[in-house]
């Protein structure tokens, strides 16, 4: 236990199982990111961006390939009917996965040009797909295709899946990364990621109020993430908000102090909860996937 956990607050021990152990799941990949775990089918879906593949977890150990060829697929979450919405570097575009396979392109352009490379995605229920929009796919060739960014800005954008409306709601970000709402939907996280590339971009959780009509205002810093950047992020059912580091998983309260943390022996680049009794939160670090019990979502 005294390696796995920092403990900060007393109130992350009623978080965590202080017995578990942190599991490795699947190792051998090149990055991993993406992680969702989808309960119709009791699976974890997670990406190996640079290996262009979507893999398949089953608790009985089996790790299967979902799609090959994924388009440097990224972020993954589901919408209300279970359908796989995905972020994909290589067609710098956001798809849904449908019942018989096939692709539908929700999002691959703003304003006439081309989408940077979609990054992370959530949808709030009223079912507006949310995503953010950096330039990481477009870097090189490692991780979708090089090229210049036909983009102004690098944004936070909010989809209409059924109209195909798609709106800036937030251009302030060096590189906007992983993203969540707060249980209420009032406040959205994001992870300012640009010093990734640039050592004097703040590596912080920004949040935002979010209105009535589905705009952000008063931006604020939510947390310092230290060491590394913020990545990816989720919200567990008491509203605490745990964010991936370079050495581990932070959790932060709703008021912003920071609970503790688990470590992980890679770099943290996302994670989801889930699991069959949702127990588990899934951790995807650099060539590995792990898993750890916990009690966030009890």
């Amino acid at each position: 236990m005294s390696n796995l956990y920092d403990i900060r607050d007393p109130a992350f021990r009623t978080l965590i199982q202080i017995n578990a152990s942190l599991m490795t799941l699947s190792t051998g990949h090149l990055w991993t990111e993406g992680p969702v775990w989808v309960p119709a089918h009791q699976c974890l879906y997670f990406s190996d961006i640079p290996n262009q593949r979507i893999h398949r977890w089953t608790p009985d150990g089996e790790v299967t390939m979902f799609r090959d060829r994924s388009d440097f697929a990224n972020g993954n979450t589901l919408d209300a009917q279970g359908r796989l919405i995905t972020c994909q570097h290589g067609t710098r575009s956001v798809v849904r996965t449908e019942p018989d396979g096939s692709l539908t392109t929700l999002a691959d352009s703003y304003e006439g040009k081309r989408l940077n490379s979609p990054n992370d995605v959530v949808e709030k229920s009223d079912g507006t797909v949310w995503f953010t929009d950096p330039t990481y796919g477009i870097m090189s060739n490692y991780e979708g295709y090089a090229a210049t960014p036909e983009q102004a800005a690098r944004c936070v954008f909010r989809l209409h899946p059924d109209t195909g409306a798609l709106v800036a709601v937030a251009a302030g970000f060096n590189q906007p990364n992983g993203l969540a709402f707060s249980l209420d939907e009032k406040t959205l996280y994001v992870a300012e990621s640009g010093r990734s590339h640039d050592p004097d971009v703040p590596a912080v959780l920004r949040a935002f109020d979010v209105t009535a009509d589905n705009t952000l205002t008063n931006q604020r810093d939510f947390a310092q993430i230290e060491p590394g950047i913020p990545d990816g992020l989720r919200v567990d059912r008491r509203g605490n908000i745990w964010v991936s580091s370079a050495d581990s998983v932070q959790c932060f309260a709703p008021g912003g102090q920071m609970l503790g943390r688990i470590r992980v022996p890679e770099v943290v680049s996302n994670l989801a909860f889930g699991g069959p009794r949702g127990t588990h939160l899934f951790i995807t670090a650099t060539s590995s996937v792990y898993a750890l019990h916990v009690n966030a979502m009890c």
